[in-house]
Parts: C-alpha cells; structure tokens; sequence
C-alpha cells in the first residue's frame, strides 16, 4: 500500500485496519503553483516503499480532482518497476479527473471510489468536494 502524502495518510491509516498484512510505502505529490495563480504543476519529491515489481500495489489518495497528482505519482513510481496490478483508493473524486487517468494508467488498475462530483472550480478542486483534504486533515502548508 503506498499512500500520496499528506493527505493520503489519514486513509492509510484507516486502510490498515482491513490490510493489516501489507507492506507500506509513502510517496509525496503536492501542487506548485508558480506564479501564485490558478496554474499548477504537480510535483513528486519523496518515494519510500519496499519492491513493487510484479506486486499488487494500492494507492491512497483521498482526493481525486484533476487526476495530475495520480498520474505523477505513476511516473514517479514506474521508475522503480511494474505492478502487477494497481488499485487507486480514493474517497472523492471528479469525472473531469476520472477521465484524465483512464488512458493514462495500465490496463490492469481499478479505481476504488466512494462518491463522483461532476465540476472542478478554477482552482482544479472539486465541486462541492471537501477541499484541499491534507489542509483539512494537518492545517496550512508552512
């Protein structure tokens, strides 16, 4: 199970509870807007985890809004071999987001989500969605 910090830790956390036999790893994704506006790119800085060649790999997102963060983060972690089979575990997410990591992931990955909002704002958050979930679940970025 690899979990998208921050925000994916609350969920992993809960995760544990039905996979208590799996291995953890962590993996950063956060928004760099650059010239504070509405433009972001996605950067991935951190990835810890045991071996994920031909291992079922679960990911932890609570969010799923433009899908850049989850499509990062499979680049990030390709680098490091090929699962077997993905399985992304979100809470909320948007169709906007959904079709943008369906051409984009491997055939053999299942999407795990509880509820599907239909509009992103301005900012690529979801509508009416709960907000940036790391900012709700630890506070402020410093």
């Amino acid at each position: 199970m690899c979990s998208i910090l921050r925000a994916g830790l609350p969920l992993h956390q809960g995760l544990l509870h039905y996979f208590d036999g799996v291995e953890n790893g962590f993996i950063s994704a956060y928004r760099h807007h650059p010239n504070n506006d509405s433009v972001f790119e996605i950067v991935v800085e951190y990835f810890a985890a045991p071996a994920i060649e031909n291992k079922t790999v679960l990911l932890a997102d609570p969010m799923l809004a433009s899908g850049q963060s989850l499509v990062a983060v499979l680049e990030a972690i390709k680098k490091h071999g090929t699962p077997k089979e993905i399985h992304i575990v979100v809470i909320i997410g948007s169709s906007e987001g959904i079709a943008f990591i369906k051409d984009k992931f491997p055939e053999n990955t299942h999407l795990w989500i509880a509820a599907i909002d239909t509009e992103l704002n301005n900012k690529g958050y979801i509508v009416p969605g709960l907000g940036d979930a790391g900012d709700l679940s630890f506070g402020a970025k410093l």
